[in-house]
């Protein structure tokens, strides 16, 4: 089972090889290969997950961005209407956040503020 940060279903579907360093990137790509390709179940979470293992502001398990981070997760799970701890199959997560958020031009509103958030057109 992939635990996955609610807000990272944006993040996968805007991810073009760019981020904070080589090794983050090779996570992601082979993340978004693996969700993509293989449809597995997912935990949705608010607290760091598999994707965050080679992010520089997990520290010891804790976004250094937590608060910004957590409110991101919050909202993709309301437009979502999805819950910490719900599991669900990636390609039917990932439509609900491109039909409920991206499709409509939702995410501005959750992530704007991002500091990748010019990458996500």
């Amino acid at each position: 089972m992939i635990r996955l940060r609610a807000h990272h279903g944006m993040c996968l579907y805007y991810f073009k090889g760019k981020g904070y360093s080589n090794s983050f990137v090779a996570n992601m790509l082979r993340y978004k290969e693996l969700l993509e390709n293989d449809d597995p179940t997912i935990e949705l979470t608010t607290a760091t997950d598999d994707l965050c293992s080679e992010c520089p502001h997990n520290h010891e398990q804790i976004c250094a961005s937590a608060g910004k981070v957590l409110n991101y997760d919050k909202c993709v799970l309301d437009f979502c209407n999805l819950h910490v701890g719900d599991r669900i199959s990636y390609r039917n997560f990932s439509a609900l956040v491109e039909n409920r958020i991206i499709e409509p031009g939702n995410r501005p509103g959750i992530c704007g503020d991002c500091q990748w958030s010019d990458l996500c057109v």
